[in-house]
């Protein structure tokens, strides 16, 4: 079909992270229902290479087509809106294509636009832009920029809601037998400089792993969305563990999707909490290995 060809659109470039919450409950509300004539979401789970025991797993759940999604967006380098409308032809499913098409040309141009505006550069003279990378300077403080740069066993991605309970995670794995090195923003990272810029930088060349502390408050927070998103842009599928979930109080608010396929740390289960730092601990001070 004229939607899955390379040629005319390149959807095929398009992550499958563009497709919003429309898109993807109109697609359940096709698939999940099983069907003895046209194809359901077993035969697409198929098509997109799970194996008959994924499938048994898939099927134990109370909506099969949004986990295969979420399986399938964590583990495959080509999860693609192509890829998936691809997947729906190849089965044999074009009503479902013709139905979503204009909605998906919709997520797809938002997407691009989105694109854009984050490539394009602030309106700023280079000579006083702090967003400029510099070859060596201080970003924390005991960063020495004539040596080596400071590295640290982990980010931690929090909102200011949160601080007490990473003073509590500081207590527990940089003053104890852990003895491991944490860098917490507002407390690490010098002054006057862009936060975008120097949050990148610390995450991906700085810091072996990211620990998100999950509740409410973060669900709302911009800029731990932006510090999550670019910490899985850097390892597509969790394939290095470099990110580690972790919810200390109940929530009311869904836990974010886009995390779903992690292991979580959770300090909110009674019969858990006594493991809860040792577990922690253990996961940070694993070997890590940048992926290339």
């Amino acid at each position: 079909m004229a939607c899955c060809d390379k040629s005319e659109v390149d959807l095929w470039t398009v992550p499958l992270v563009a497709l919003n919450v429309s898109v993807r409950k109109k697609l359940e509300l096709y698939l999940n229902p099983r069907n003895m004539v046209a194809a359901d979401w077993m035969v697409v789970a198929e098509k997109m290479g799970f194996n008959y025991l994924e499938i048994q797993n898939y099927e134990a759940t109370n909506n099969p087509t949004r986990k295969v999604l979420e399986g399938w967006q964590a583990r495959s380098t080509d999860a693609s809106v192509g890829k998936l409308l691809s997947v729906l032809t190849e089965a044999e499913r074009n009503d479902v294509v013709e139905d979503l098409q204009p909605l998906i040309d919709v997520d797809v141009r938002k997407y691009r636009e989105s694109l854009k505006k984050k490539s394009e550069p602030p309106v700023q003279v280079n000579d006083i832009d702090s967003c400029v990378p510099r070859d060596r300077v201080g970003l924390t403080l005991d960063d020495d920029p004539d040596g080596a740069p400071e590295i640290f066993d982990a980010f931690i991605c929090y909102c200011q809601s949160d601080m007490e309970f990473v003073h509590e995670m500081i207590r527990q794995l940089e003053q104890t037998e852990y003895k491991l090195k944490l860098c917490v923003f507002d407390r690490d990272v010098l002054p006057g400089s862009c936060v975008w810029t120097i949050t990148s930088e610390l995450i991906e060349r700085r810091c072996k792993r990211m620990v998100v502390v999950i509740s409410d408050d973060y669900l709302d927070s911009d800029a731990c969305d932006f510090q999550t998103k670019f910490a899985l842009s850097l390892c597509p599928g969790a394939r290095n563990k470099r990110l580690i979930p972790v919810i200390y109080k109940s929530m009311a608010k869904p836990f974010p999707s886009i995390l779903r396929f992690l292991t979580i740390c959770d300090y909110t289960r009674p019969c858990t909490q006594a493991w809860f730092w040792v577990r922690l601990a253990k996961a940070l001070s694993q070997p890590y290995e940048r992926t290339k």
